[in-house]
């Protein structure tokens, strides 16, 4: 039984730190934000969730008792990393209105993630968007 745990918790390593290389790579090699983003949001959230479900088998298998401490990292995780993944594309929208512009149509009264594009002759000059100092 020993062997079949520590198989699992080297596979599940191997395929984490795999995973954490290719969102690591896509990060620094994609070209624009809108697509670097994509890579560490989905790829490295995979990886270090594989990392830490097998820390925590491991620790289970060593100490016999369950750890959920793993578990409740990689939940929150989970959790937070499309939350700030959306949170920065809506500021880079609303920074770039000529990117949003770009973007197809999307259906229904709301626009993209409740960003509604400014049409380019009511659009507002840069010191306008930006906050007075």
């Amino acid at each position: 039984m020993d062997f079949v745990i520590e198989l699992l918790v080297s596979a599940l390593i191997v395929i984490g730190g795999a995973f954490a290389l290719v969102g690591s790579i896509g990060l620094v090699k994609l070209p624009s934000l809108m697509t670097r983003l994509h890579a560490p949001t989905k790829a490295t959230t995979v990886g270090v969730g594989g990392a830490l479900i097998a820390s925590m088998l491991y620790f289970t298998r060593a100490d016999g008792a369950l750890s959920i401490h793993e578990l409740l990292i990689t939940l929150f995780l989970f959790l937070t990393a499309p939350v700030t993944a959306h949170f920065i594309t809506k500021s880079y929208l609303h920074l770039h209105p000529d990117v949003a512009r770009e973007l197809p149509p999307a259906s229904g009264d709301c626009g993209w993630s409740t960003y509604n594009a400014v049409p380019a002759d009511d659009a507002e000059t840069e010191s306008d968007r930006r906050p007075h100092e």
